[in-house]
Parts: C-alpha cells; sequence; structure tokens
C-alpha cells in the first residue's frame, strides 16, 4: 500500500465518506446512494437509526460544508483483506426537524466541526476495486 495507492484511496474515501454522510442525513430517511459503500453491518446500523428517526417524525437536514483533513491512521493486511482506517475532521451544518418542521435538535446557522474515524475494508483479490466501510470508530 504504498504512497501512491494511499493517496488515490484518500480521494476515493473522501468521496464516499460525503456521500456516506449526506445520504445518511436527507430527508427521505433511506440509505440509497452509499448502499454498495456500506458493508452489511453498518447498512443495516444505519438502517435502524434511520427507522428510528422515521417513527418519531424526524427528519435531518444537512449541508454538507467540506472535509478539512482526511488522514490514513493505519493500514493493516489480514490474509487477503486490507483494511484501512482514517481519521476525519469535516464541517457540517446540521440539524432534525420534526413534521411540523420545528427544530428538535442542531442549528441550522451554525457549522459544527466533526471527527469520524472510519475503517474502509476490501478484497485484494477480488476484481471489485471499491471499498466499503465496515467500522466506525467514533
Amino acid at each position: 500500500f504504498d504512497d501512491a495507492a494511499q493517496e488515490e484511496f484518500l480521494k476515493g474515501a473522501k468521496i464516499a465518506y460525503e456521500t456516506i454522510i449526506t445520504d445518511f442525513s436527507d430527508n427521505d430517511n433511506k440509505i440509497t446512494n452509499s448502499r454498495p459503500l456500506l458493508n452489511n453491518e453498518i447498512y443495516n446500523k444505519f438502517n435502524e437509526a434511520l427507522k428510528e428517526r422515521g417513527d418519531r417524525g424526524h427528519y435531518a437536514e444537512i449541508t454538507f460544508i467540506g472535509i478539512n483533513s482526511a488522514i490514513i491512521k493505519e493500514h493493516k493486511k489480514i490474509g487477503k483483506i486490507l483494511n484501512v482506517t482514517v481519521d476525519f475532521i469535516a464541517e457540517i451544518i446540521t440539524c432534525i426537524k420534526d413534521k411540523e418542521k420545528k427544530i428538535v435538535t442542531g442549528d441550522p446557522e451554525r457549522i459544527k466541526k466533526i471527527y469520524d474515524t472510519w475503517v474502509f475494508s476490501r478484497d485484494t483479490t477480488s476484481p471489485n476495486p471499491n471499498w466499503q466501510l465496515v467500522n466506525i470508530l467514533t
């Protein structure tokens, strides 16, 4: 996993991060765009959280401002599986609203820094070049 591969990986990881955060935080309370980026365990966790949010009649509004930094914390190869842990610092504007569009949490006027540590994984023998999010450590 040389420097060039790491750089290429980080480019993709940033896109994946924004796609997943935005997908999780949109109004339909469904995971759509980012499904292929999630392993089943993470997908099920996200879906459960979204279902609970929907059952409460809550909706998320998010504006993704950008990623301040994405740093590879470690990479480990276990057999044919390569796991890469990334520390993200990003800025978002987020709030949760109820059916009446009243703010439950968050602030639509305030930019918030978020710190996430995500683990991406791929089978190095697979012809599929895509990585999947397999763990969230924050």
